[in-house]
């Protein structure tokens, strides 16, 4: 017997499936060709990437130890036992730390959603009148247009499923390509961006955080600005959820100006979005010594970058822990189930040194009623050494060296600092504060077990007192609106770029260096925006005026402003300006059109990530989502033990070849930007780099005059030549800044063999690429057939 058939008329867009009936789909955009993709669906674009620029591996390890086979020893062009070599098997490496990194961020986004659906309800996402395009990854990788929080379950279930699947070919057996790792790791990279900001959003919609607001106002950071007379709850970690609490059970029973809530990492930043009674301490390098301090009365932990040995910590000074997610539960009791007058009477009691609160709720008011309790009893302790304690253990040390300045990932002459202490001359120690990343390895070698942080911290005590710095709320989106001023400057290269400092606080040489780059790129009117570690930790300077730079400068996304965009998850909306650039000022469609509007972003929106103190696992899948998108990113030096870098190489003509959209021609292009991923050994190499890598083929004349007038002068400045690849970005005298061009043009015929004609100021040949004011950069063949 034949099925019935069922004929539906005068209907579009219904999708039929059984079981139940979905609302109509939602026609608000033509959709791309790449919705969802999975492992293999953008791996062409991939490869046009790692074919420009080349995978470079530095192994951090020679060995491979991931299965019984091993270890097996992969130098010398040996393979392991399964028949992987040395570059695959970094790669892999690689592709392993960013799938820990957007893990982290998606389960933080789950983790969120999870929670705040209970606590405020399914809220419906307006990110008010100046923000039109709310979630351009969302719509970019997913082809989703969210309307409400509850919207964002199909992308976390994407999300969670590519996991799934990336994780599984990084088994043994499985992939062999190192350029298919590479591939892989790219793919992480983008679910990471697409889980921060999945994660973010769910925050600002459920908590009414800031959205784009560029006069978000300012509040205090730094170790000195916690006012110790008050109970003080110190937070940790990533997820803002309890510590909201914490601010709404202050709030609800009047203890705002009673007790103080100072946080260290993004936890802090959020945190401070909520409610600017809320302070700073600073960044993760901070998180030792301000806890050895013994200010906190109360420490309560969320996830991510929380020292596995906190409790241990927390227990040195006196002060219960309160663990708030499943995540990082520090063997302690699940104490979820019992009641608050139960929970507080164990902590204030000492009877457990912290329990285990998966109520977010529930623990933020544990943590109020225990620090009332816990402030009062602690007020004898003394946790910072006394100066007899100080003087007897500088004078122990036998300044061996071996073993602390070998531990030390910075290096820092400990023994020598502790030598001057004994004599009486504190400046060597207390000058090893800032650029000390507050690990406490030295401690663990040290032969006569000298507690060398807290000695740190006692020599650099009046430094510590006086460490009171402003920051600006993470502000959030870019709105739209911001991008119709700025789009076409930032497309043409008038305005010279976007410097984005993320990152974490592993800084080659302390904090300053990331205050230095900021400073510098904002004077030379480039937009700089900042988040997680590095935008607290720029915040701790002053300039001549006594102004930190959220007070100097502007907080809108525009040229010479600078931008606390907020958390780590808040990276995401970095990603999201450069993709409303390509929306708004470019009219390309972005749902489910990855690689149009990456190659979109390679070839004309002049960017640059800078992650200076990259650390975490999370740093490494940010990078390579950056990456993905067609943004460069510049590494300190710590960042090379992630194993591999991103190379260009300018001298290979064949790399820099393009199509022009218009009529399919190949274009032999500068190399811009040269390389994708790249380190730095010095923050005065840095800049100079910084700035080559906003170079885009398809800035205008007036563009790439101000982008080779910053180029040239930073590498005059910090490294005391000009550049010597500066001639390959002139494409013409009209390129030339005009307050050297005479100069420029005799370098260019003396040094370079260029044909000048000198009087008339006029370049006859020499440049790889000639200006072309309609030159459609392109390197996707089929969006040559788009444009015929």
């Amino acid at each position: 017997m034949p099925l019935p058939k069922i004929e539906i008329e005068a209907l579009k867009n219904v999708v039929i499936n059984i079981g139940g009936i979905e609302e109509e789909e939602e026609e608000w955009e033509t959709m791309g060709p790449t919705p969802m993709p999975g492992i293999a669906d953008l791996r062409n674009w991939d490869y046009k990437l790692l074919k420009r620029y080349k995978p470079f591996y530095a192994p951090y390890c020679e060995m491979c130890c991931f299965c019984t086979f091993g270890k097996c020893d992969l130098t010398g062009g040996k393979k392991g036992a399964c028949g992987l070599g040395m570059a695959a098997q970094q790669a892999r490496f690689v592709t392993i730390a960013c799938l820990m990194g957007c893990s982290a961020h998606t389960a933080h986004g789950r983790h969120l959603l999870r929670k705040v659906l209970k606590i405020v309800g399914d809220r419906e996402i307006n990110m008010g009148t100046g923000i039109n395009i709310e979630a351009p990854l969302t719509r970019l990788i997913t082809g989703i247009k969210p309307g409400k929080l509850s919207e964002f379950i199909p992308v976390l279930e994407y999300l969670e499923e590519q996991i799934a699947q990336l994780l599984d070919s990084t088994h043994t057996g499985q992939e062999g390509s190192n350029l298919d790792y590479e591939s892989k790791a790219y793919h992480a990279g983008m679910l990471d961006s697409l889980g921060k900001e999945v994660a973010d959003l769910i925050q600002i919609v459920a908590f009414d955080l800031p959205k784009g607001d560029p006069d978000a106002p300012l509040v205090e950071i730094g170790m000195g600005c916690v006012d110790e007379s008050k109970p003080v709850i110190l937070v940790i970690g990533h997820n803002v959820v309890p510590s909201v609490a914490v601010m709404d059970y202050m709030s609800d029973h009047g203890l705002d100006e009673q007790i103080e809530v100072a946080g260290i990492c993004c936890t802090a930043i959020d945190t401070t979005r909520y409610s600017q009674k809320a302070k700073i301490v600073g960044s993760i390098g901070r998180q030792l010594r301000f806890v050895r301090s013994g200010v906190a009365d109360v420490i309560m932990v969320d996830e991510q970058c929380i020292r596995a040995d906190i409790l241990e910590q927390a227990e040195r000074i006196h002060a219960p822990l309160i663990a708030t997610n499943d995540k990082a539960m520090y063997g302690l009791v699940d104490r979820t189930n019992d009641s608050v007058d139960n929970i507080v009477a164990i902590l204030a009691s000492g009877k457990e040194p912290g329990v285990v609160i998966l109520d977010p709720v529930k623990a933020g008011e544990v943590a109020v009623r225990v620090v009332q309790i816990t402030h009062e009893q602690r007020k004898e302790l003394v946790n910072i050494l006394t100066d007899e304690e100080f003087k007897d253990y500088v004078t122990m040390c036998q300044n061996c060296d071996a073993n602390c300045i070998v531990a030390c990932p910075q290096g820092l002459p400990i023994g020598e600092a502790n030598k001057a202490a004994a004599k009486g001359d504190t400046a060597p120690l207390a000058s090893l504060f800032d650029p000390c990343v507050g690990c406490g390895r030295c401690e663990q070698v040290c032969k006569k077990h000298i507690p060398i942080v807290d000695v740190i911290l006692k020599a650099s005590l009046p430094y510590v007192k006086s460490e009171k710095g402003m920051i600006r709320v993470g502000r959030g989106p870019v709105l739209d609106t911001e991008i119709r001023k700025v789009g076409a400057p930032l497309v043409l290269g008038t305005i010279p770029g976007i410097i984005a400092i993320v990152g974490c606080g592993n800084y080659p040489n302390g904090t300053k260096d990331v205050y230095r780059i900021a400073k510098e790129f904002a004077e030379r009117k480039y937009i700089v925006v900042l988040t997680g570690c590095g935008a607290m930790d720029a915040a701790l300077y002053r300039d001549e005026d006594g102004k930190t730079l959220y007070e100097k400068y502007p907080g809108d996304f525009a040229g010479g402003c600078v931008l606390n965009i907020g958390s780590c998850v808040s990276n995401a909306h970095i990603h999201g300006a450069a993709i409303k650039v390509a929306a708004i000022y470019a009219r390309r469609n972005i749902r489910g059109n990855y690689a149009e509007i990456a190659d979109y972003i390679l070839n004309r929106v002049g960017a640059c990530g800078v992650a200076w103190g990259a650390m975490s696992q999370k740093a490494a899948s940010i990078a390579s989502g950056v990456n993905r998108i067609g943004i460069p990113v510049v590494i300190g030096p710590h960042g090379w033990k992630y194993r591999r870098a991103y190379l260009g190489r300018k001298y290979v003509d064949e790399d820099w070849v393009v199509y022009d959209a218009r009529d399919g021609s190949k274009v032999q292009i500068e190399p811009a930007p040269e390389h994708m991923l790249v380190a730095a050994d010095t923050y005065q190499e840095a800049i100079p780099l910084i700035a080559r890598l906003c170079f885009r083929p398809t800035d205008n004349s007036m563009g790439r005059q101000v982008k080779l007038t910053h180029y040239m002068d930073l590498s005059m400045k910090y490294l005391g030549v000009y550049p010597d690849d500066w001639h390959i970005f002139v494409r013409g005298e009209a390129d030339l800044p005009l307050a050297r061009k005479e100069e420029y043009l005799r370098i260019l015929k003396e040094e370079h063999g260029w044909d000048i004609d000198l009087e008339a100021k006029k370049i006859l040949s020499g440049p790889v690429q000639k200006m072309d004011v309609g030159f459609d950069a392109t390197n996707l063949e089929e969006l040559i057939k788009k444009n015929e």
